[in-house]
């Protein structure tokens, strides 16, 4: 949080519009889950409000693009951008893939009606470093 803040001061001063856009609502995103919380996060919990954020971005460029909205498209791009520096880098679906075959053995999962299990698990272990949907694709693949 520190870091973001010190950014924050940092963008305002180099007058990058982006990027003290961007910053200020990822801080009242922060701010709103303490206040729902009710006590101050803790670094997992800053990364998970963090990579909600990067999420929504990644929705909101698929939205623009669709409708033809490259100009949008752009600028939610510029500000996934910003928050990526903010998250642990993100695991390959090749470590993926070995997450999930050894949840897989673990939890004795036969098939498909047990990938909910399973995703809840692997989900567990890589917390933050992987998007949801591509740990479903890969539970999907392994337990057909």
């Amino acid at each position: 949080m520190d870091k973001i803040n010190t950014e924050l001061v940092v963008a305002m001063k180099a007058k990058n519009a982006v990027c003290v856009s961007t910053l200020r609502m990822l801080v009242s995103a922060i701010k709103n889950k303490q206040i729902e919380l009710g006590k101050e996060l803790g670094d997992d919990e800053v990364v998970e409000v963090i990579f909600k954020n990067a999420k929504q971005h990644k929705e909101s460029i698929a939205a623009y693009e669709s409708a033809g909205r490259q100009d949008l498209a752009d600028r939610e791009k510029l500000e996934l951008k910003i928050l990526e520096k903010y998250l642990p880098d993100q695991m390959s679906e090749e470590e993926i893939t070995k997450v999930v075959v050894e949840v897989i053995s673990q939890t004795g999962a036969l098939g498909v009606a047990d990938m909910g299990k399973v995703i809840g698990a692997v989900m567990a272990k890589v917390k933050g470093r992987v998007d949801g949907n591509t740990v479903s694709k890969i539970v999907r693949e392994k337990l057909t």
